[in-house]
């Protein structure tokens, strides 16, 4: 009975492990391997035709796995959508190295012309902000200097009132002096005694 149990696993286990080899794959993507082109052929092995070689960074939809042989799907411009196999140790999961090296060029690129052109706005502002406070500080000094016009003639004008109301007093004091003096000089005025 042990010995049945032990067959029944070991057949258990080939049959999974066949089964699991053999399955398709969902379809994933890979890219041809860094730095070289690899051939894509009709079967899976070096004995089946090749139907094209491929270049370096070209992504392929891998759509299923056999024996160290991925059988791909490649979509060509000129040529259309093709199926073919390619060794399974020439694709890779990742974008290459150069590939990935001339994407992080085109990002760097693209962000020194936003930051030029962030420069550039942060510039004109600036300017802009430099000019305000230039106009504000020229309002300021010309509102300064009238306000103190206004306080010198403001103290000019109290001045002026203040003498001109003591030169009025004066005038009424020594006018009524004349008038006294002009009236107690008079033959037959009398004086009046309280």
């Amino acid at each position: 009975m042990a010995a049945m149990a032990r067959v029944h696993r070991i057949v258990l286990f080939v049959g999974v492990v066949f089964f699991l080899s053999c399955q398709t794959s969902w379809a994933a993507k890979a890219y041809v391997t860094d730095s070289f082109r690899i051939s894509v052929r009709r079967g899976p092995g070096t004995e089946a035709k090749i139907l094209k070689f491929v270049p370096s960074g070209l992504p392929v939809e891998v759509l299923e796995t056999q024996d160290g042989w991925c059988r791909v799907r490649l979509t060509d411009g000129e040529e259309g959508v093709m199926e073919g196999w390619a060794l399974s140790r020439y694709l890779i999961h990742r974008l290459p190295w150069e590939d990935q090296a001339k994407n992080l060029m085109a990002q760097n690129a693209k962000l020194k012309e936003e930051l030029a052109q962030i420069d550039k706005k942060w510039q004109a502002t600036l300017l802009q902000e430099q000019q305000l406070n230039k106009d504000i500080k020229e309002r300021y000094e010309s509102t300064r200097k009238r306000a103190e016009q206004l306080d010198e003639e403001n103290d000019i004008l109290r001045a002026s009132r203040s003498k001109k109301w003591f030169t009025t007093g004066g005038l009424v004091l020594f006018s009524g002096l004349l008038v006294g003096l002009f009236m107690g000089k008079q033959p037959g005025s009398r004086r009046l005694s309280f």
